[in-house]
């Protein structure tokens, strides 16, 4: 079973964050065994005018994220994880606590310039999680997510995925699990299927309503391996304008079944 427990450790601050946290695939696992120990901890940090205000009404930052027992390899690519996520206000850092302070001490800045005496301050907000989505024997999947408002027009939002081969301790990439040389018939094959959820022809051209380089359609390194299929996700201002908010795309096993390698994470899921 997996032990949880609660953690609360004092930070200035953290961005990251999710006003869109991304929605985990609704899929049910058919395989749900935990093969690793993790408690989640939380860091929560208020702003120092925050007062007596609650949690809507100041600055405040949050992150959630999963901490294995004996998984050193698999906690330090969650952490650069979080550390890499771009979002407003964010700026490199070696560990979350400095991320942290540098958030608190740009949103002093901004308010202390004197060309915004007297205006009245408009709360900046930084939250970050990441989840579990599913574990068994050989495999491991973590959605993270974080949205960040540090002054400006709007917030913004990220939705990552992490999948995790818990036997070699190290991250599964498409060729991990797909023959040599898929490229070019997975790109077509998840092509049709965008052009059809996105109620495109065959021909239609992708320059006017999306951003894809070359005005050619291709899949992004955003991915999520479940019990069904691989799930893409774009984020906002990757492929469409942020008012069009997020887009996924799922390629179904049963399309790709003649490009999958054999004695991978996802041969259990197969059904010969």
């Amino acid at each position: 079973m997996i032990r949880k427990r609660l953690f609360i450790i004092p930070l200035t601050a953290l961005l990251f964050a999710g006003c869109n946290f991304g929605k985990p695939s609704k899929t049910k696992p058919d395989i749900t065994r935990d093969t690793l120990n993790f408690t989640y901890q939380t860091v929560k940090e208020r702003a120092k005018d925050c007062g007596d205000k609650p949690d809507t009404g100041c600055t405040v930052a949050q992150i959630k994220y999963p901490v294995f027992e004996g998984q050193s390899a698999l906690n330090d690519t969650i952490t650069k994880r979080f550390l890499a996520i771009e979002l407003p206000g964010n700026r490199p850092a070696d560990d979350a606590k400095e991320q942290a302070k540098n958030f608190v001490a740009d949103y002093e800045k901004f308010y202390a310039d004197k060309r915004r005496k007297g205006d009245k301050k408009i709360p900046f907000e930084s939250k970050t999680y990441a989840k579990v989505i599913r574990q068994d024997s050989s495999l491991l999947t973590i959605e993270m997510g974080g949205y960040s408002f540090a002054g400006g027009a709007h917030g913004g939002s990220l939705t990552i995925f992490l999948n995790w081969n818990t036997k070699a301790q190290k991250l599964i990439i498409l060729q991990d699990i797909l023959r040599k040389g898929y490229e070019k018939d997975f790109n077509a094959i998840a092509e049709k299927i965008f052009r059809k959820q996105e109620n495109l022809t065959d021909t239609s051209s992708l320059a006017r309503d999306y951003f894809f380089k070359g005005n050619q359609f291709h899949i992004n390194s955003n991915y999520l391996i479940t019990p069904l299929g691989i799930r893409f996700l774009y984020n906002q201002y990757e492929i469409k304008p942020y008012a069009a908010g997020i887009t996924d795309l799922f390629i179904p096993y049963t399309q790709i079944q003649h490009l999958l390698l054999p004695n991978t994470v996802i041969t259990q899921y197969i059904k010969h």
